[in-house]
């Protein structure tokens, strides 16, 4: 369906106060950032990798002055990271900091897009908005705050998920992004599970050929990381640390342990399985749900961050998407409770305030508001589950009906 033309001043006449807002809640930001004096840690750590490739020193007996943080991304990584070897750190931290508010506005336009809002008269005015505030939501705080990847990311994956399947380099993002860091690699079980096998052809052979470069360039760490580090999760951090929102993380603060055991691990199989099968229904269920891929790829993502063993807040990022989609379909109350509770949990930087020691020792009293994500976000897949199943239980006709109203409310209301 093609958009209406704009009446004249419509649309348009939003974009100024938009940007005007979006300025304000950007120079409070760098205020802020700029008072807080962060040291944009793990951007340290990306140049020490860099340094490392560059000098031809141990990539993986490298720790970063100060901090003792290792390398744990993929050589392929660390080959990108060299260029800033050779720019001076307070350099590098404005670069990186301008780098990814731009990178949040482009994922802020990709989710829109993977939203259906493309090419809305309000979409500009939705992007700046969007950029101005998701600097706040704590995800995205922290990655601006640690210099981390994680937009970039999200991103690649975004890139692909919001291309046609006509187009024959899809799936070149989500390889890459595979190729940086290992836990993308879900989408392509997800492409394989929905039958998109070109797409799904496309992300392992980039992933192959950005590994074998990085084998190529770094033969020994790359030996030493494909068989022994990427397996030791003690490289990346303390499993009971606040940061680490995923289930094994939850767990292990509840049972005060590093080592959750075998029961919790069965916890996190079973749920991944179910997530798995929700995002793949969703994908497969182009004709009854509206918005069928996109919840396809945000209940996948969503499934990654929940088993993987560390999830650290930066990580989810995808709340950008999640929020802009669950915005879309707030034309109903369950979505817009959902809605409502996914923007406190991210908005709270609850597991910041939780006494503890050194990020372990959380009291019960405050268990759950240390794990704020892994609640919301299951009620996400809660949510998508059960409205799979009421649209596949409607009749042929009265889907196809139902999914063209929306769309056409849609396009009346955006």
């Amino acid at each position: 369906m093609r958009d209406r033309p704009a009446a004249p001043g419509t649309g348009q006449s939003f974009v100024w106060p938009a940007a005007v807002l979006s300025l304000l809640s950007l120079v409070a930001f760098i205020a802020l950032r700029h008072h807080q004096h962060h040291s944009m840690v793990d951007m340290l750590v990306y140049r020490a990798e860099g340094a490392a490739v560059v000098h031809g020193q141990d990539l993986y007996a490298m720790r970063l002055p100060g901090w003792d943080l290792a390398a744990t991304y993929p050589p392929f990584a660390a080959l990108l990271f060299a260029p800033s070897a050779w720019v001076h750190a307070a350099t590098l931290r404005i670069i990186v900091m301008v780098l990814n508010i731009g990178l949040l506005a482009l994922a802020v336009h990709l989710s829109v897009k993977l939203a259906g809002w493309s090419g809305r008269r309000y979409h500009a005015a939705a992007v700046l908005l969007g950029t101005g505030f998701a600097v706040w939501l704590e995800p995205v705080f922290t990655t601006l705050q640690y210099g981390q990847v994680n937009l970039a990311i999200l991103c690649l994956v975004l890139w692909d998920m919001t291309r046609s399947e006509s187009c024959a380099h899809k799936g070149v993002g989500i390889g890459l992004a595979t190729a940086i860091k290992i836990t993308p690699g879900l989408f392509v079980v997800y492409l394989l599970l929905t039958r998109q096998f070109r797409t799904a052809a496309v992300s392992v052979g980039t992933f192959l050929g950005a590994a074998l470069l990085g084998w190529l360039a770094l033969p020994g760490a790359s030996g030493s990381f494909w068989t022994r580090y990427l397996w030791d999760t003690r490289r990346v951090g303390e499993v009971q640390l606040v940061d680490n929102q995923s289930l094994r993380g939850v767990a292990a603060r509840l049972l005060h342990t590093e080592q959750p055991g075998t029961a919790v691990m069965a916890v996190a199989v079973l749920v991944g399985l179910l997530g798995l099968a929700v995002a793949v229904a969703a994908g497969r269920s182009a004709n009854v749900l509206p918005r069928a891929e996109a919840w396809g790829a945000m209940a996948t993502a969503i499934t990654a961050l929940l088993v993987s063993p560390i999830s650290w807040t930066h990580h989810f990022v995808w709340c950008v998407p999640l929020l802009v989609l669950l915005a879309a379909e707030a034309r109903s109350w369950p979505a817009r409770g959902l809605l409502a509770a996914v923007s406190v949990a991210f908005l709270s930087y609850a597991m910041w305030l939780a006494p503890n020691q050194d990020g372990r020792g959380v009291p019960w009293s405050w268990q759950l508001p240390s794990a704020p994500y892994a609640p919301v976000l299951i009620a996400v897949l809660i949510y998508l589950g059960v409205r799979i199943r009421q649209a596949r239980q409607l009749p042929a006709v009265a889907a196809e009906a139902d999914l063209i109203l929306q769309q056409a409310e849609l396009e009346s209301i955006h």
